[in-house]
């Protein structure tokens, strides 16, 4: 048996479970991925977005195989990030909402299409547009990486995270003041 035929699943699915409840640990930023152009456009929330380099810019997402902003994105080679703040939660549960499909999840919200025709959300802390430069495969997601086309930035700065299976606000004052009383100066290596 190869190591790609080897599954870490017992037959009531206890270690992915518990594997799940192991990540709920790590905090991540809430971000809204979008997809998709004229009629034909999804979102969908996810805490897997991280930069890839600065040099050049690119970052990475990591998006189930399953999910419909997937096929636009992978049809397109296009796509949107909304990076949401802390006033957004409400937005972070609609595009996360199994019931509502394509279209639907951007009515009644403000958004706009991008530069390259990706639809973006108004009001974000920061929007971006990117065109796949790869896609990697692994199992149940892709793994995209996207090259930046353009971006704007808010001048916010309150963020949104999810952390052990709830949403999570990071006030702009209150808490980064609190975090400056609260922090030491590191030691310097010898």
């Amino acid at each position: 048996m190869s190591k790609a035929d080897l599954h870490l699943v017992n037959a009531a699915d206890e270690i992915e479970r518990q594997f799940r409840s192991v990540m709920r640990r790590l905090a991540g930023g809430v971000s809204v991925i979008t997809a998709g152009r004229g009629d034909d456009i999804t979102g969908m929330t996810v805490t897997s977005l991280t930069s890839l380099s600065a040099a050049p810019p690119r970052l990475l997402v990591s998006i189930n195989r399953q999910a419909s902003s997937f096929s636009l994105i992978d049809r397109h080679r296009l796509f949107g990030v909304n990076i949401l703040g802390s006033d957004q939660q409400e937005l972070a549960a609609r595009f996360s909402n199994g019931k509502l499909k394509g279209k639907q999840r951007f009515e009644g919200i403000s958004w706009f299409s991008g530069t390259a025709g990706v639809p973006l959300l108004d009001n974000s802390l920061a929007t971006i547009e990117c065109q796949v430069e790869e896609i990697i495969e692994r199992h149940s997601h892709g793994i995209v990486v996207g090259s930046l086309l353009g971006f704007d930035l808010s001048h916010r700065l309150s963020g949104l995270v999810y952390w052990n299976g709830q949403y999570v606000d990071i006030d702009d004052d209150s808490d980064l003041n609190e975090l400056a009383n609260r922090s030491v100066p590191l030691a310097h290596a010898r």
